[in-house]
């Protein structure tokens, strides 16, 4: 296990490409075959248990000192976190924290570090899954695109590798209706205009702000899968009934599944995501309907798509779908593209994806064939306080607590600020080191969070964002959506906290 973790250090203390998939090629080919799942599994966050529903305080709680020699396997490990995924009803909980004492006090230090960010989906080693097939090609001499397509038709970068380290053909694997594959990614560009001079003719077509849905019709039987291919079809009754509505056989359709308002204008994106949590009906009342639009289609009757054209793949899918198309025009004139923006963002959408119209359908890695574009706004903000990093961030402050302006103290003091949440992305090395220097010499006396250090609310940080969300965990109702630092408001961009932005111009953000 010890070599996973030192793996883990190497790709997360490195920016080079190559780097990285020469260290996990060389993981790879030490592991045995029935390692080769649950540790590629625990580098890319997504062990083969999925979620063991173990949070910070729990660990917290348990974690003792660490072992002083390395015992553990990665069979060890995994045998651990199916225990803990399994365990449920009368006596769970001492079953939870006898299998986390003994897992934990086997580990090494840095063993408990890392275990603690899997358990805690909080993985940070930039082994993303296209860096890590690139490894399983460099470690089989596979190419890789051929390992590529078939991590695609299988929906799984562990499960690809173990095939690949076993010999198998991976050219055999052929798209399967039923067998969920990962959907195609966009690349990001700053505007509309730019989107369509990258890719030419495209089409042009609204971003909902939904939740991704992967719909497949199987012998009259409809599925339904979420981005990260979990099933989710009782959650989703009436898209199952639409797609059972539909004309032709077996299907595979690519969309996304979202709440509209009675002026047909998006719904916020928690107020769809909460749907999925619950199902037809909730104490004897219906749950909230959900509209679905798909965008593309990978298999029709018997037909695999995927290397189809897109422009031929929307005709087919119009022809299956009807109004249930998501809007879009064909253009390549940049006036036309940025009219389209205009028009999903006035429709309450969160932008635009310009896709090429020759573009095939390539899953799981982001280029300049697909190009999102949404807006991005910034918010001065100020910071209240950071938490001490764990793992390549160990013995730094990282993780930001921010708050907005309460200018007539509704959540306390007059001029006062309220938090809206938290963030570590956009912190370089350079800012981790600056605010681990200068937090401390501001921090707030008295007792506070453990691994918290709360500061003085006098640092302003300037942070970008998606746009906001309703939140019953911070007081101020709103929560920062997909939160960066773009830069601290000090030297030549100082703003002193009584010019940060306020808790109001936030809420006027919720829809």
């Amino acid at each position: 296990m010890l070599r996973v973790v030192e793996v883990a250090e190497e790709v997360a203390a490195t920016s080079s490409k190559r780097a990285k998939v020469a260290s996990l090629a060389g993981l790879l080919r030490e592991l045995e075959p029935d390692e080769v799942v649950p540790a590629v599994g625990m580098l890319v966050g997504r062990p083969r248990q999925g979620r063991t529903g173990v949070g910070w305080r729990t660990l917290s709680s348990v974690r003792g000192e660490p072992s002083p020699t390395a015992t553990l396997t990665v069979l060890d490990v995994d045998l651990a976190l199916q225990a803990l995924a399994q365990a449920g009803g009368s006596g769970s909980a001492a079953v939870r924290t006898e299998t986390l004492q003994a897992l934990l006090a086997a580990a090494t230090s840095a063993e408990q570090d890392f275990l603690t960010r899997v358990l805690l989906g909080d993985m940070r080693t930039g082994a993303l899954d296209a860096a890590v097939l690139d490894a399983v090609a460099a470690a089989t001499g596979i190419a890789a695109t051929t390992v590529r397509r078939a991590a695609m038709l299988t929906g799984a970068v562990a499960e690809t590798a173990r095939l690949a380290l076993a010999g198998a053909d991976l050219g055999a694997i052929g798209l399967t209706p039923g067998v969920p594959v990962l959907p195609m990614l966009a690349g990001t560009a700053a505007t509309a205009s730019e989107a369509v001079a990258t890719a030419g003719e495209a089409s042009v077509e609204a971003k909902l702000d939904g939740a991704r849905l992967q719909v497949h019709r199987t012998g009259g039987t409809v599925r339904a899968y979420t981005r990260s291919l979990a099933d989710i079809t009782d959650r989703v009754p009436e898209v199952v009934a639409l797609v059972e509505s539909f004309p032709g056989g077996d299907l595979i359709l690519d969309g996304e599944t979202l709440r509209l308002g009675e002026d047909g204008k998006a719904k916020p994106f928690a107020e769809t995501m909460s749907r999925f949590g619950r199902h037809t009906e909730v104490a004897g009342q219906p749950a909230s309907h959900l509209s679905t639009f798909f965008f593309d289609m990978l298999h029709a009757d018997g037909e695999d798509l995927l290397g189809v054209p897109l422009g031929r793949r929307r005709e087919l899918l119009a022809q299956r779908v009807g109004a249930h198309l998501v809007p879009g025009e064909v253009t390549d004139d940049p006036e036309v593209a940025e009219r389209v923006l205009a028009e999903a963002l006035a429709a309450g959408h969160e932008g635009v994806v310009v896709k090429g119209i020759d573009s095939t359908y390539e899953a799981g890695r982001r280029g300049k064939r697909w190009l999102k574009v949404k807006p991005v706004l910034t918010f001065d903000l100020v910071v209240l306080g950071a938490e001490w990093g764990y793992g390549r961030r160990t013995g730094w402050l990282s993780n930001l607590h921010l708050g907005a302006r309460d200018p007539e103290g509704e959540f306390g003091e007059a001029g006062g600020f309220v938090m809206v949440g938290k963030t570590f992305k956009g912190l370089t090395d350079a800012l981790l080191r600056w605010q681990t220097e200068y937090f401390p010499t501001i921090a707030r006396p008295g007792p506070g969070t453990p691994g918290v250090v709360m500061v003085e609310p006098s640092t302003v940080v300037e942070i970008a964002i998606d746009g906001v969300q309703r939140s019953t965990r911070y007081p101020g109702g709103v929560a920062l959506r997909f939160a960066r630092v773009k830069r601290y408001r000090t030297g030549a961009h100082a703003k002193p906290p009584a010019e940060a932005d306020t808790i109001d111009s936030l809420r006027a953000l919720l829809r």
